[in-house]
């Protein structure tokens, strides 16, 4: 019991530690390598200088700020950001009552933000990747409408929901049962119908207009463009005929998986349409998925598509995701596209305020201690809307536990 109480102490140390917040108003990083993600390219001995969150200034003439921090030619680089995972939905894929990720009867109107836990303790472990904020993705139900989206820091911060009900998920990949014909005419029909009924009702008084629904709302924000459709689909033919839809009803398109998107780049670059896939897909996992390759990263921003990279799998994987930047690097994709696909872009395809160290923008921030794609670089620094967060995790303290010399049994140390 007396070992048991000390390492809850521990872990409530930790907590506190991994939330606790620069106290100074504004500091300034200065000596820093500071990759912008911008059109400035990189910086050398830069100085970057943060306000409430925000980023102020980048080389002004005189720093002023509470704090100076040198960063002694480190690389200070945007935050990561996690795209299309169930963090923070899902603690341990195998057991049942840690999934709140889906639901049976999940539709169009899933909010799934409502039971985002923000002391998952994949939340701090994610913060070792450098990932700073994330687009949570519902797996929705038996509808093709998955629910919608939500975005989160990764401060593990009770208040770190930042966006709920961001983008609406659609699911248009192969089916085990039934066709995928269906799934496309239910989608096309969902904006077919929505805009005669849009029509119908500017033709009417506002007295005789019915409230629309809840869904009627978020397909209406669809068609307006407020909220973007977030696609999962692999094969060709299928992305060509959204965009199609997109085309005929002025959509705001993001493809997720995209395994055959090569085949169509070109038709991708044309209408606009950000791609978010994962780069290490390199085997057929269905017949939608033929030519997934290791160097389709590189092949769609060749192309001119703006490309994000995610990661598949467990959201214990999401703090490996810049080592899958990594390896599109060695697989054709440059070393600043490969920035861009893990801040920048990601930012851009979901419409956020982050991604890129410029004046006016989310002070998300990381500094590392070297080439942050290279295996042995690890974060030195990290910030969170403008307040540092420690990268210490909940694997940390159990490590720390059971190789430290104690008066328990030999075999809890070995």
């Amino acid at each position: 019991m007396k070992h048991f109480k000390l390492f809850t102490s521990s872990l409530m140390a930790l907590a506190m530690a991994s939330s606790t917040a620069s106290v100074a108003e504004s500091f300034a990083i200065t000596n820093a390598t500071v990759h912008t993600v911008t059109q400035q390219g990189v910086l050398e001995n830069a100085t970057v200088v943060i306000e409430n969150g925000k980023i102020t200034a980048i080389n002004p003439k005189t720093v002023q700020a509470d704090t100076i921090i040198d960063a002694k030619g480190k690389i200070l680089t945007p935050g990561f950001i996690g795209a299309m995972n169930q963090l923070g939905l899902v603690e341990v894929g195998a057991v049942s009552r840690s999934r709140d990720a889906s639901d049976k009867k999940a539709d169009i109107t899933f909010d799934a933000s409502l039971a985002f836990n923000p002391r998952s303790s994949v939340i701090p472990y994610s913060r070792k990747g450098g990932i700073t904020s994330n687009i949570v993705a519902p797996r929705g139900g038996e509808d093709i409408f998955k629910g919608q989206s939500f975005v989160v820091d990764l401060s593990g911060e009770f208040e770190s929901v930042r966006l709920s009900n961001h983008n609406v998920i659609v699911d248009l990949s192969a089916k085990s049962k039934g066709s995928r014909a269906l799934s496309l005419q239910t989608l096309q029909q969902t904006f077919a119908d929505a805009s005669k009924k849009l029509a119908k009702t500017k033709q009417k008084n506002k007295n005789e207009a019915k409230d629309p629904s809840r869904q009627d709302l978020i397909v209406n924000a669809l068609l307006a463009g407020d909220k973007a459709l977030v696609a999962y689909v692999d094969r060709a033919s299928d992305i060509l005929t959204l965009l199609k839809i997109k085309a005929e009803y002025s959509l705001d398109l993001v493809i997720v998986g995209a395994a055959d998107a090569v085949l169509v780049a070109e038709q991708i670059a044309q209408a606009n349409v950000p791609v978010v896939l994962a780069a290490l897909d390199n085997l057929p996992g269905s017949f939608d998925s033929l030519h997934a390759s290791l160097e389709n990263a590189a092949a769609l921003s060749q192309a001119g598509v703006s490309v994000a990279l995610a990661v598949n799998g467990d959201t214990h994987n999401l703090y490996q995701l810049r080592y899958h930047a990594g390896n599109a690097v060695a697989n054709g994709l440059s070393r600043d596209q490969a920035l861009a696909s893990v801040t920048a872009n990601v930012a851009d395809a979901f419409n956020l305020d982050s991604g890129r160290i410029a004046v006016g923008k989310r002070a998300d921030l990381v500094l590392w201690s070297a080439d942050p794609f290279e295996l042995s670089t690890q974060v030195s620094q990290m910030w969170i809307d403008g307040k540092q967060y420690s990268t210490t995790s909940r694997q940390d303290a159990l490590r720390d536990r059971y190789t430290t010399d104690s008066d328990m049994p030999r075999a809890y140390t070995k």
